[in-house]
């Protein structure tokens, strides 16, 4: 019975450039705690254009992404490390072990269900998996934190940090004929926001892993705004797309075409989301933990 339930849930790789901010670690943490999830691992990515940035972010990345799951509980979970730069070339991939995790847990599903990797930071390591093996590209879905997207006029704004990090391993995406690709646009995500005493009212003093969550929050620096200097409220970006994903219901998608630059095709985008439910359904997931 056991394994027939394991075998309902969703597939998924989170890849995550953890150390870069405040909303991965939070976004994480809701994904490990959703029961629909099968988590197959977690993987770093590199955030090298912050100008907070040293010489190994992807190791950084990689650092929190092993204390948040120690602090879960959930140590079994495999957690491959990602490149620490960005791709180069178009047609040469930045292989690392989560590119070549990513490629074997691809082939290792059974026939007819595809893996969801869900990339919250750069694309390089989903790219590099496309580029070492493209046969996995119909056993993918590909959900992605990016991009600046004017509905109306389908125009988009790649000038965004996610898609900034690696604009090569983006294109890639765009370009990938049969790839099936959902966006959840910072044009949509950053309706997505928590106050600091949302979070003291539902993590202060619990310990371990929600008190990690707060500690970040206040230690944290923005660096990209002065506005704000107490951090009384923080956009969640990358938490609206695993409640995208966890809860359908709270998110209109659309389909459109790629941007005129790119190989035209259909792709999915997150249009609309229901802020107050996905905020009330995050809190709700996080009293179980």
């Amino acid at each position: 019975m056991e394994a027939q339930v394991k075998e309902l849930r969703l597939p998924i790789i989170i890849d995550a450039d953890t150390a870069n901010e405040v909303d991965d670690l939070y976004a994480i943490v809701r994904a490990v705690a959703e029961p629909k999830f099968n988590i197959l691992g977690i993987t770093s990515a590199q955030f090298h254009t912050s100008p907070l940035a040293t010489d190994s972010t992807v190791y950084e990345s990689q650092r929190i992404n092993e204390r948040i799951l120690r602090l879960m509980g959930q140590e079994t979970i495999p957690l491959p490390l990602g490149s620490n730069v960005p791709l180069k070339h178009r047609t040469e991939p930045a292989r690392s072990p989560a590119s070549d995790f990513i490629v074997a847990m691809a082939h290792g599903l059974p026939p007819g269900q595809k893996l969801n990797v869900v990339v919250l930071g750069a694309c390089t390591n989903v790219a590099s998996a496309i580029l070492q093996d493209p046969s996995i590209v119909k056993k993918l879905k590909v959900h992605y934190v990016g991009f600046w997207h004017h509905v109306e006029t389908n125009t988009y704004d790649k000038k965004e940090f996610n898609t900034g990090n690696d604009p090569i391993a983006v294109e890639i995406l765009l370009n990938t004929q049969s790839l099936d690709l959902t966006i959840m646009t910072a044009t949509t995500s950053q309706h997505l926001v928590f106050t600091k005493a949302e979070v003291d009212a539902n993590l202060k003093n619990k310990g371990g892993i929600h008190d990690y969550l707060i500690n970040r929050w206040e230690t944290y620096e923005r660096w990209w705004t002065q506005e704000d200097p107490e951090k009384k409220s923080w956009i969640m970006w990358d938490v609206a797309i695993i409640e995208a994903l966890a809860r359908p219901e709270l998110s209109k998608t659309d389909t459109f075409s790629t941007p005129k630059e790119n190989t035209q095709r259909f792709i999915h985008i997150h249009t609309e989301i229901n802020v107050e439910f996905m905020k009330m359904d995050f809190w709700q997931s996080l009293e179980k933990i």
